[in-house]
């Protein structure tokens, strides 16, 4: 089974989330004992899940490049659509902590928090974050890989947590220097709230696609139906009644069963006839998508290909 593809990139951009997620634990961390900020704990209990997440992903790359073996028949890429899984489950988890803590301290009076230097660190993280993503994005163009997908909408949505960081703490500077300065207290754990929730829906769409791939759901229709015209043109040399196409996504593998309910007149003289039939689609169809592997079977009963 064919594996992968232009490994050497994903590993080196997946490095690269990993050692700058370690250092924003530190910075993160830093500043939130600095300012007394719980969005920014938050920010940087987030860093940390990134961090360790980052360690996972970079073992599970070197994972999915394996061909198959005695324990995985279908080799190791469906280890990648179930740490996408638990990674969304353990961000979803920890934004829901956090707005629970951040509605205590609502009730407790808020949280006094040094708004200058939580301006500076929501700066600095704001830009890097952003920054980060982008590279990745940009450099991730000519792969197909789920697993830095993840990770740059993990630092895009880690950047919007800052710049609303930012933007919060920018806002509570500003009343502070008002007659309304015993609200300023306030601003941190709102802005909690509001960034636990809005946040929410990138790791459920995450946990979604996951889950549909673990569970080996089909891809959507018009996925499908682009891959079945793609085939069906490969084959039009082959006299066939129809072609049943079974399609199924595992990480960045798209795996085809394809049924082809040979017509009366199809006949060959030997097997190889039929493997060139087969090397010449499966070639063409890789050249169009590096990520398909597939295997044919030629039927004369219709039933069988149910």
């Amino acid at each position: 089974m064919a594996i992968g593809f232009h490994h050497t990139k994903e590993k080196t951009l997946l490095r690269v989330s990993f050692y700058v997620a370690g250092l924003f634990v530190f910075i993160a961390l830093g500043f939130a004992f600095i300012t007394h900020s719980a969005a920014i704990l938050f920010d940087g209990a987030y860093s940390l899940i990134a961090f360790f997440m980052s360690l996972l992903t970079l073992k599970v790359a070197n994972l999915v490049q394996l061909p198959d073996d005695d324990r995985f028949h279908f080799g190791y890429t469906a280890i990648e659509p179930t740490l996408n899984l638990f990674k969304s489950i353990v961000i979803i988890a920890t934004c829901l902590y956090a707005v629970v803590g951040a509605i205590g301290s609502l009730t407790n009076g808020g949280i006094k928090a040094e708004y200058g230097y939580a301006i500076i660190y929501g700066v600095i993280a704001t830009t890097a974050c952003f920054a980060v993503s982008g590279y990745m994005k940009y450099q991730s163009k000519p792969l197909r890989s789920d697993l830095v997908a993840v990770e740059v909408h993990t630092w895009f949505v880690d950047g919007v947590l800052s710049a609303s960081i930012l933007l919060g703490f920018a806002t509570a500077y500003g009343i502070e220097q008002t007659r309304f300065a015993e609200y300023a207290s306030f601003i941190d754990p709102v802005l909690l709230i509001i960034l636990g929730l809005a946040i929410l829906p990138v790791p459920f769409k995450i946990m979604l696609d996951s889950l549909k791939e673990v569970i080996n759901k089909a891809p959507p229709e018009s996925v499908t139906a682009v891959i079945e015209k793609r085939l069906k043109q490969t084959l039009i040399a082959v006299p066939y009644q129809h072609v049943e196409v079974r399609i199924s996504k595992s990480g960045r593998d798209i795996y085809l069963l394809v049924h082809i309910i040979v017509d009366k007149s199809f006949s060959v003289a030997t097997i190889s006839e039929l493997d060139d039939i087969r090397i010449a689609s499966e070639t063409a169809m890789r050249q169009w998508d590096p990520a398909i592997i597939m295997d044919i079977l030629f039927i004369a009963n219709p039933a069988l290909a149910d």
